[in-house]
Protein backbone atom coordinates (compact mmCIF):
# COMPACT_ATOMS: atom_id res chain seq x y z
CA UNK A 1 0.00 0.00 0.00
CA UNK A 2 2.61 2.30 0.92
CA UNK A 3 4.45 1.95 -2.76
CA UNK A 4 1.09 3.41 -4.37
CA UNK A 5 0.95 5.91 -1.99
CA UNK A 6 4.18 6.93 -3.16
CA UNK A 7 3.19 6.61 -6.66
CA UNK A 8 0.39 8.84 -5.96
CA UNK A 9 1.99 11.76 -4.53
CA UNK A 10 5.01 11.41 -6.95
CA UNK A 11 2.67 11.60 -9.84
CA UNK A 12 1.87 15.43 -8.76
CA UNK A 13 4.46 16.47 -8.19
CA UNK A 14 6.19 14.87 -11.69
CA UNK A 15 3.16 15.98 -13.78
CA UNK A 16 3.26 19.72 -12.11
CA UNK A 17 6.76 19.44 -13.52
CA UNK A 18 6.43 18.23 -16.79
CA UNK A 19 2.74 20.76 -17.14
CA UNK A 20 5.29 23.62 -15.83
CA UNK A 21 8.05 22.36 -18.57
CA UNK A 22 5.26 22.91 -21.65
CA UNK A 23 4.61 26.21 -21.09
CA UNK A 24 7.74 27.28 -20.07
CA UNK A 25 9.89 25.62 -22.88
CA UNK A 26 8.28 25.90 -25.87
CA UNK A 27 9.53 23.21 -28.44
CA UNK A 28 8.28 20.97 -31.21
CA UNK A 29 7.50 18.11 -29.24
CA UNK A 30 5.57 20.76 -26.58
CA UNK A 31 1.77 19.69 -26.88
CA UNK A 32 0.36 22.36 -25.15
CA UNK A 33 1.67 25.01 -27.74
CA UNK A 34 0.46 22.47 -30.55
CA UNK A 35 -3.01 22.53 -28.98
CA UNK A 36 -2.67 26.64 -29.16
CA UNK A 37 -1.31 26.30 -32.73
CA UNK A 38 -4.16 24.01 -34.06
CA UNK A 39 -6.86 25.75 -32.44
CA UNK A 40 -5.54 29.31 -33.42
CA UNK A 41 -4.89 27.93 -37.31
CA UNK A 42 -8.59 26.12 -37.57
CA UNK A 43 -9.92 28.90 -35.39
CA UNK A 44 -8.79 31.99 -38.30
CA UNK A 45 -9.52 29.21 -41.11
CA UNK A 46 -13.44 29.59 -39.78
CA UNK A 47 -13.30 33.24 -40.01
CA UNK A 48 -11.77 33.78 -43.21
CA UNK A 49 -14.22 30.82 -44.69
CA UNK A 50 -17.26 29.51 -42.37
CA UNK A 51 -19.87 26.82 -43.12
CA UNK A 52 -22.47 28.66 -41.15
CA UNK A 53 -22.10 32.40 -42.35
CA UNK A 54 -24.22 33.57 -39.76
CA UNK A 55 -22.38 32.30 -37.39
CA UNK A 56 -20.76 34.57 -35.02
CA UNK A 57 -16.91 34.25 -34.09
CA UNK A 58 -17.42 34.02 -30.96
CA UNK A 59 -20.21 31.40 -31.03
CA UNK A 60 -22.33 30.34 -28.53
CA UNK A 61 -20.91 28.73 -25.27
CA UNK A 62 -17.23 29.85 -26.71
CA UNK A 63 -15.35 30.15 -23.59
CA UNK A 64 -16.91 27.55 -21.79
CA UNK A 65 -15.66 25.28 -24.42
CA UNK A 66 -11.92 26.92 -24.46
CA UNK A 67 -11.93 26.01 -20.67
CA UNK A 68 -13.05 22.71 -21.54
CA UNK A 69 -10.49 22.06 -23.53
CA UNK A 70 -7.58 23.06 -21.07
CA UNK A 71 -9.10 21.38 -18.04
CA UNK A 72 -9.66 18.17 -20.07
CA UNK A 73 -6.01 18.04 -21.84
CA UNK A 74 -4.06 19.66 -18.85
CA UNK A 75 -5.68 20.80 -15.56
CA UNK A 76 -7.76 17.55 -15.31
CA UNK A 77 -4.65 15.06 -15.03
CA UNK A 78 -2.71 17.52 -12.92
CA UNK A 79 -5.24 17.12 -10.44
CA UNK A 80 -6.79 13.83 -10.80
CA UNK A 81 -6.25 11.53 -14.01
CA UNK A 82 -2.04 11.27 -14.20
CA UNK A 83 -1.91 9.92 -10.54
CA UNK A 84 -5.04 7.61 -10.91
CA UNK A 85 -3.67 6.00 -14.09
CA UNK A 86 0.03 5.48 -12.65
CA UNK A 87 -1.20 3.99 -9.69
CA UNK A 88 -3.75 1.28 -11.98
CA UNK A 89 -0.53 0.35 -14.23
CA UNK A 90 1.37 -0.75 -11.22
CA UNK A 91 -1.62 -2.12 -9.84
CA UNK A 92 -2.31 -4.39 -13.43
CA UNK A 93 1.56 -4.75 -13.43
CA UNK A 94 1.39 -6.65 -10.27
CA UNK A 95 -2.05 -8.51 -11.23
CA UNK A 96 0.04 -10.33 -13.52
CA UNK A 97 2.97 -11.21 -11.45
CA UNK A 98 0.79 -12.88 -9.27
CA UNK A 99 0.54 -15.47 -12.25
CA UNK A 100 4.19 -15.07 -13.06
CA UNK A 101 3.88 -12.64 -15.99
CA UNK A 102 6.55 -10.19 -15.49
CA UNK A 103 6.44 -8.28 -18.79
CA UNK A 104 2.89 -7.35 -20.81
CA UNK A 105 4.30 -6.91 -23.69
CA UNK A 106 2.94 -9.63 -26.36
CA UNK A 107 3.51 -7.84 -29.59
CA UNK A 108 7.22 -6.38 -30.35
CA UNK A 109 6.19 -3.70 -32.45
CA UNK A 110 9.43 -1.98 -32.05
CA UNK A 111 10.67 -4.17 -34.68
CA UNK A 112 8.34 -3.11 -37.57
CA UNK A 113 9.44 -0.18 -39.59
CA UNK A 114 8.11 3.42 -37.63
CA UNK A 115 5.56 4.44 -39.69
CA UNK A 116 3.52 0.83 -39.40
CA UNK A 117 3.87 0.89 -35.79
CA UNK A 118 2.61 4.52 -36.00
CA UNK A 119 -0.53 3.59 -38.65
CA UNK A 120 -1.44 0.27 -36.54
CA UNK A 121 -1.18 2.69 -32.89
CA UNK A 122 -3.73 4.94 -34.33
CA UNK A 123 -6.43 2.40 -36.35
CA UNK A 124 -6.30 0.38 -33.12
CA UNK A 125 -6.38 3.30 -30.49
CA UNK A 126 -9.39 4.63 -33.22
CA UNK A 127 -11.41 1.18 -33.42
CA UNK A 128 -11.31 1.25 -29.52
CA UNK A 129 -12.59 5.01 -29.64
CA UNK A 130 -15.23 4.53 -31.49
CA UNK A 131 -16.71 1.28 -29.31
CA UNK A 132 -16.48 3.11 -26.08
CA UNK A 133 -18.06 6.15 -27.80
CA UNK A 134 -20.95 3.83 -29.31
CA UNK A 135 -21.34 2.52 -25.24
CA UNK A 136 -21.24 6.66 -24.59
CA UNK A 137 -24.65 6.77 -26.19
CA UNK A 138 -25.77 3.03 -25.82
CA UNK A 139 -25.97 2.58 -21.63
CA UNK A 140 -27.90 5.79 -20.04
CA UNK A 141 -25.84 5.61 -17.20
CA UNK A 142 -22.78 6.78 -19.40
CA UNK A 143 -25.07 8.69 -21.34
CA UNK A 144 -25.48 10.95 -18.47
CA UNK A 145 -22.01 11.98 -18.41
CA UNK A 146 -21.80 12.24 -22.71
CA UNK A 147 -24.88 14.64 -22.17
CA UNK A 148 -21.98 17.48 -21.89
CA UNK A 149 -20.66 16.78 -25.37
CA UNK A 150 -24.18 17.16 -27.07
CA UNK A 151 -25.28 19.74 -25.28
CA UNK A 152 -23.50 22.17 -27.86
CA UNK A 153 -25.71 24.09 -29.89
CA UNK A 154 -23.38 25.88 -32.06
CA UNK A 155 -20.55 24.07 -33.58
CA UNK A 156 -16.79 25.33 -33.42
CA UNK A 157 -13.61 23.35 -33.24
CA UNK A 158 -13.09 23.85 -29.60
CA UNK A 159 -16.55 21.81 -29.28
CA UNK A 160 -14.28 18.70 -30.16
CA UNK A 161 -13.28 19.25 -25.64
CA UNK A 162 -16.25 19.61 -24.82
CA UNK A 163 -16.56 16.62 -23.08
CA UNK A 164 -17.08 15.29 -18.95
CA UNK A 165 -14.09 14.55 -17.38
CA UNK A 166 -15.21 11.16 -17.09
CA UNK A 167 -14.87 9.98 -20.41
CA UNK A 168 -11.09 10.73 -20.17
CA UNK A 169 -11.44 7.66 -16.99
CA UNK A 170 -13.74 5.77 -19.42
CA UNK A 171 -11.49 6.05 -23.16
CA UNK A 172 -8.34 5.31 -20.68
CA UNK A 173 -9.52 2.43 -19.19
CA UNK A 174 -10.73 0.76 -22.18
CA UNK A 175 -6.96 1.84 -24.33
CA UNK A 176 -4.52 1.33 -22.00
CA UNK A 177 -4.16 -2.78 -21.60
CA UNK A 178 -4.79 -3.31 -25.31
CA UNK A 179 -2.12 -0.79 -26.27
CA UNK A 180 0.05 -1.51 -23.73
CA UNK A 181 0.18 -5.02 -24.77
CA UNK A 182 1.03 -4.49 -28.17
CA UNK A 183 4.06 -2.29 -26.95
CA UNK A 184 3.45 1.63 -27.84
CA UNK A 185 5.96 3.94 -26.48
CA UNK A 186 4.83 7.62 -25.13
CA UNK A 187 7.01 9.30 -27.75
CA UNK A 188 4.50 7.19 -30.52
CA UNK A 189 1.47 8.22 -28.35
CA UNK A 190 2.43 11.85 -28.53
CA UNK A 191 2.29 11.64 -32.17
CA UNK A 192 -0.97 9.96 -32.92
CA UNK A 193 -2.52 11.84 -30.49
CA UNK A 194 -1.60 15.57 -32.27
CA UNK A 195 -2.81 14.33 -35.87
CA UNK A 196 -5.64 12.97 -33.69
CA UNK A 197 -6.98 16.03 -31.88
CA UNK A 198 -6.27 17.92 -35.38
CA UNK A 199 -8.77 16.04 -37.06
CA UNK A 200 -11.28 15.95 -34.17
CA UNK A 201 -10.87 20.15 -34.22
CA UNK A 202 -11.53 20.07 -38.13
CA UNK A 203 -14.49 17.38 -37.54
CA UNK A 204 -16.23 20.06 -35.28
CA UNK A 205 -15.48 22.77 -36.94
CA UNK A 206 -17.52 25.90 -38.96
CA UNK A 207 -15.67 24.46 -41.99
CA UNK A 208 -17.42 23.08 -45.26
CA UNK A 209 -15.44 20.26 -45.23
CA UNK A 210 -15.89 16.35 -46.18
CA UNK A 211 -12.75 15.38 -47.76
CA UNK A 212 -13.99 13.82 -51.28
CA UNK A 213 -13.48 9.67 -51.70
CA UNK A 214 -11.36 10.18 -48.49
CA UNK A 215 -14.67 10.99 -46.83
CA UNK A 216 -15.32 6.85 -46.23
CA UNK A 217 -11.90 7.07 -44.39
CA UNK A 218 -11.64 10.22 -42.53
CA UNK A 219 -14.12 11.88 -40.08
CA UNK A 220 -15.04 15.04 -41.54
CA UNK A 221 -17.66 17.96 -40.59
CA UNK A 222 -20.33 17.54 -43.08
CA UNK A 223 -20.77 13.85 -41.27
CA UNK A 224 -20.02 14.47 -37.59
CA UNK A 225 -22.49 17.19 -37.70
CA UNK A 226 -25.07 14.24 -37.85
CA UNK A 227 -23.61 12.83 -34.83
CA UNK A 228 -24.93 16.19 -33.20
CA UNK A 229 -28.35 16.43 -34.64
CA UNK A 230 -30.87 16.70 -31.66
CA UNK A 231 -33.62 14.09 -33.20
CA UNK A 232 -32.11 11.07 -33.72
CA UNK A 233 -33.72 8.68 -36.66
CA UNK A 234 -36.40 6.75 -34.56
CA UNK A 235 -34.86 3.18 -32.98
CA UNK A 236 -31.59 4.79 -32.94
CA UNK A 237 -29.38 5.54 -29.67
CA UNK A 238 -26.72 7.40 -32.21
CA UNK A 239 -25.21 7.67 -35.40
CA UNK A 240 -21.59 8.28 -36.65
CA UNK A 241 -19.42 7.33 -34.13
CA UNK A 242 -16.09 7.78 -35.57
CA UNK A 243 -13.28 9.89 -33.75
CA UNK A 244 -11.16 9.93 -36.44
CA UNK A 245 -12.15 7.18 -38.78
CA UNK A 246 -15.28 7.83 -40.87
CA UNK A 247 -14.59 3.76 -41.85
CA UNK A 248 -15.62 2.19 -38.73
CA UNK A 249 -19.31 3.56 -39.20
CA UNK A 250 -19.47 2.44 -42.98
CA UNK A 251 -18.43 -1.24 -41.96
CA UNK A 252 -21.08 -1.41 -39.03
CA UNK A 253 -23.42 0.38 -40.97
CA UNK A 254 -23.90 3.35 -38.34
CA UNK A 255 -23.68 6.01 -41.18
CA UNK A 256 -26.35 8.69 -41.02
CA UNK A 257 -26.34 11.47 -43.85
CA UNK A 258 -29.60 12.15 -44.85
CA UNK A 259 -28.74 15.69 -46.28
CA UNK A 260 -26.86 18.91 -46.29
CA UNK A 261 -26.61 19.03 -42.16
CA UNK A 262 -25.36 22.56 -42.22
CA UNK A 263 -28.22 24.05 -40.18
CA UNK A 264 -29.61 21.36 -38.33
CA UNK A 265 -30.71 22.00 -34.76
CA UNK A 266 -27.98 19.91 -32.71
CA UNK A 267 -28.20 19.02 -29.03
CA UNK A 268 -30.72 16.32 -27.76
CA UNK A 269 -34.23 16.05 -26.62
CA UNK A 270 -34.44 17.79 -23.17
CA UNK A 271 -31.45 19.62 -23.73
CA UNK A 272 -33.60 22.63 -22.73
CA UNK A 273 -33.33 21.47 -18.90
CA UNK A 274 -29.72 20.58 -19.53
CA UNK A 275 -27.41 22.54 -17.12
CA UNK A 276 -25.85 25.52 -18.72
CA UNK A 277 -22.96 27.11 -16.23
CA UNK A 278 -20.12 24.38 -16.18
CA UNK A 279 -19.90 23.48 -12.84
CA UNK A 280 -23.40 22.16 -12.98
CA UNK A 281 -22.59 20.54 -16.19
CA UNK A 282 -19.83 18.80 -14.62
CA UNK A 283 -21.91 17.77 -11.42
CA UNK A 284 -25.48 17.09 -13.78
CA UNK A 285 -24.13 13.43 -13.73
CA UNK A 286 -24.56 12.57 -10.11
CA UNK A 287 -27.17 14.53 -9.53
CA UNK A 288 -29.53 12.90 -12.51
CA UNK A 289 -32.43 11.37 -11.53
CA UNK A 290 -31.72 8.63 -14.43
CA UNK A 291 -27.79 8.12 -12.59
CA UNK A 292 -29.55 7.23 -9.06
Amino acid sequence: MYKYVEIFLGSYSGYWNYLTGEILNPSWHNYFYWLIMLSLGIWLLEIIIPWRKNQSVFRQDFWMDGFYMFFNFFLFSLIAYNAISNIAVEAFTDFLGLFGIKNMVAIQVHELPKWVQLFVLFVVADFIHWNVHRMLHRYSWMWEFHKVHHSVKEMGFAAHLRFHWMESIFYKTAQYIPLAMIGFGLKDFFIVHIFATAIGHLNHSNLNLSYGPFKYVLNNPKMHIWHHVKKLPAGTYGVNYGISLSLWDYIFRTVYMPENGRDIELGFEGDEDFPKKLKDQLIHPWESKENK
